[in-house]
Order: structure tokens, then sequence, then C-alpha cells
């Protein structure tokens, strides 16, 4: 066993300035830590990050009414750890206690239990059984409501697939420096600047970022002789009203979205499609999947929530084929593993994620590896999204040293 002996949670920083909650838990010798990230575009399903009375609220609840309660848990019982946590919240979208605080308690108790048992927690949450890695997601150029003045689409982001973690971060890192390259031979006498994630950001149409994008990664792609795919996520609920898409120099019907989007796919080799559509619009995202799915991964974040309610109804009505994982959108890592063996049950790719408000905490590169996930969408930069790609990278390298039990040599990215 490996009993909950201390608990602690503290208000620290995230990446925008703004404060979020780190929750440490301790057991004989080993001690477990995670921060819990916040987003700018969220999704109106999703859990509460913090109640109401922000974090200070959260974690005066957190320590008058939880703290005692986890100590004397076996941190090893991760399904009753997470039920004792949405027992103590009480509101079905941890409204109460917060999904931020409780998402960071529900991942700190697995790190305890792994590290009871000298596992990393890739390895321990797999059963010893992980045997691919992810294809990392960088965000290149941004706008939305990530890099305000920038593009109408939120995130172009670039998706390289060669046989080695190590070699795409570096590779998604080239795109990011060469797209700079560009932009600043474009706008001379303009600054250049980033917005929350590391993205570049520069007055540019929807097309004309993705046009100057896909250049680039077929340059990089030449170079490094694996592929190298631009993809978007435009968070299409942010801009939807009234029932047009309103960009910046025109408005479009739901159907002339999808037109747009099928256009783009063909036009620039899109690889993937986040939240293409607006949150409630199951249909749209059936269609736009099954024009495009055979050659796009249509990925439903807001539509979604890492929510197995919402991803039943879009895998009844063939809504996407592809789900993004953010474990605070549900609270706990069971509800995350429930969502992602939905998925995969089904036939769907899972791309785990980080938040536009991040920390420098690395867990979610564990369960990207623990869970078999296509991909892994962190940024490119940045000292919060590289300690997501670092870990990843020093995951790759005790693979191939062979210290993972169920598998010889140098592990492969996945390929769903």
């Amino acid at each position: 066993m490996s009993i909950i002996e201390s608990v602690a949670i503290r208000r620290i920083l995230d990446s925008r300035g703004q404060p979020t909650v780190e929750i440490d838990l301790s057991s004989g010798s080993h001690m477990a830590r995670v921060a819990a990230p916040s987003g700018a575009s969220t999704g109106k399903h999703e859990a509460r990050p913090f109640p109401e009375g922000g974090v200070d609220e959260a974690i005066r609840v957190f320590r008058a009414e939880v703290a005692l309660k986890l100590i004397g848990r076996d941190s090893r019982d991760h399904t009753g750890v997470d039920q004792l946590l949405k027992d103590l919240d009480g509101t079905g979208d941890f409204s109460r206690i917060g999904g931020n605080v409780a998402t960071a308690a529900s991942l700190a108790t697995a790190k305890l239990a792994a590290a009871s048992v000298g596992l990393p927690l890739y390895r321990y949450l797999a059963g010893g059984e992980a045997k691919t890695l992810p294809f990392p997601f960088g965000n290149v150029i941004g706008g939305g409501r990530h890099a305000v003045g920038g593009t109408t689409f939120q995130e172009f982001l670039v998706v390289s697939m060669g046989p080695s973690v190590a070699g795409n971060v570096f590779a998604n890192a080239r795109v990011h420096r060469l797209v700079k390259d560009r932009l600043s031979e474009r706008f001379p006498d303009q600054p250049l600047g980033r917005g929350d994630e590391g993205a570049w950001v520069a007055r540019l149409g929807d097309e004309q970022a993705l046009s100057m994008l896909s250049d680039v990664c077929r340059e990089v792609e030449k170079d490094v002789k694996f592929p190298v795919r631009p993809a978007l996520d435009p968070a299409a609920s942010e801009f939807y009203r009234d029932g047009w898409y309103q960009y910046r120099d025109r408005s479009l019907t739901p159907d002339k979205q999808v037109e747009f989007l099928i256009r783009l796919v063909d036009d620039y080799g899109v690889y993937a499609l986040e939240d293409p559509l607006e949150e409630e619009d199951f249909d749209g995202f059936a269609r736009l999947t099954e024009a495009v799915g055979s050659r796009c991964k249509i990925i439903g974040d807001d539509i979604f929530v890492t929510n197995t309610e919402r991803l039943r109804r879009g895998i009844e009505r063939g809504a996407a084929n592809a789900i993004l994982i953010k474990p605070n959108q549900v609270g706990t890592l069971t509800d995350t593993v429930a969502a992602v063996q939905m998925a995969h049950r089904s036939g769907y790719a899972t791309v785990i994620s980080h938040r536009s408000g991040e920390t420098t905490d690395d867990t979610i590169a564990h369960l990207a590896v623990a869970f078999g996930c296509l991909g892994i969408k962190t940024g490119t930069v940045g000292g919060e999204r590289i300690a997501k790609l670092n870990e990843l990278i020093r995951i790759e390298e005790s693979m191939a040293r062979g210290t993972h039990p169920s598998r010889e040599g140098t592990p492969s990215p996945r390929r769903e």
C-alpha cells in the first residue's frame, strides 16, 4: 500500500500570469506534485476550473473539506479517490471545489502510486505495456482568443511525423523559426509578437497564414525526409454568432463553412482540423467527417470536452474521428481514461492537450504515452511547453535503453 500521509495545496502562477493551483501528496519518502492549467477558449460543457470566488475559494474549500479526507487513502486506489472528489464536490461539474483542484489531486494520487512502486507514471498507468509515442502538435501561428490582433482561426499548427519524438520536436521548432523569418520578410517594419502558446501573431488572413505555414512545412519535410504537415484549430465556437461564422472580411453559413474547410484540406494537405465548427453542430461535424475524414483528422474539443456522454453522441452520429483529451475538462483521471478508452474502442484517435494558461508540469507527456495517443498538443516553444516536449524526449530515451519491459529497441510514434 501507498498511504497518503500529507497533503498541501498552494497558489502558483500560470503562463499568462494568472493564479492556478498546485498540489503535493506524500507517502513516506515519496512525494508527488501536480499543477493544473487553465484554458482561455473553453467549451461550455467542461468542468468549472474554480468555484465562484476563484482560486482562493478553491484553496479554502480544499483545505477545509478535502485534504483531511485524502489522508489515509491508498494512492493506488485511483478510482476510489476520484469518486471521493466527486462526492465531496457534489455538483456534477466541480463548481464547488473546482475542476483544476480535482485534476491536480487526482493526477497527484496516480503519480504518488507510481513513485511508491519505483515506476515513471507512463509505465505505471500503462501496466508496463506502453509501446508507442505521440506525434507533437506544435502551435506556430496564432489568433482568436489566444492572440488578439491575429487571425480569426485560433491556431495554425505543425505536425511532424518522423520515426522519433526528438526528431519531430526539433522539426516542429524549425518550422516555428522559419515562419518567423517569413513573417519578418513580409512585415519588415512591424513588431512580431507571440500569443499565449508561443505562436507568432501577425495581421494575416486565415488562408494567407495557412499558405505560409504549408510552404514552410514542405521545405522542412524535404530536408528531414519524413512527413511535416499543417494542422488547424479554428476554435469555431469563438467566432460563431447568430447562425453565422463571422470572419474579419465576411460571414459564412454553416454549410459554407464546411465547404471552406473541405477546400482548405484539399488545397493545403491539412492533417487535422480541431473544432472546425461550433460545439453543438454534431450534424455539421458528421458532414465534414464524411467528406474529408479519410484523409484528415477531425478533432473534437469543445464539442466533446473529454466527456463520455458527449463523445457517445458524436460516435453515434459519425461526428469527428478524433478527440482532444484535456484532464481538467472532466476533473479526474478516471473520467479521462474512460473517454480515451471509449474513443479507441470506436476507432477515434486521441490527442492529449495542454491549455493556453499552462505550468511547467509535465504530467500530460506521461499520459500521452500511457494512453497510446496519436498526438500531444503542447506548442513548440516556451518553458511551460517544452517541459512536456523535453519529458517526451526523456521517455523515448528510457524506452530505447530497454528500461521498458515490453519492448526492445527504439519505440515508434503512434499511427492511427
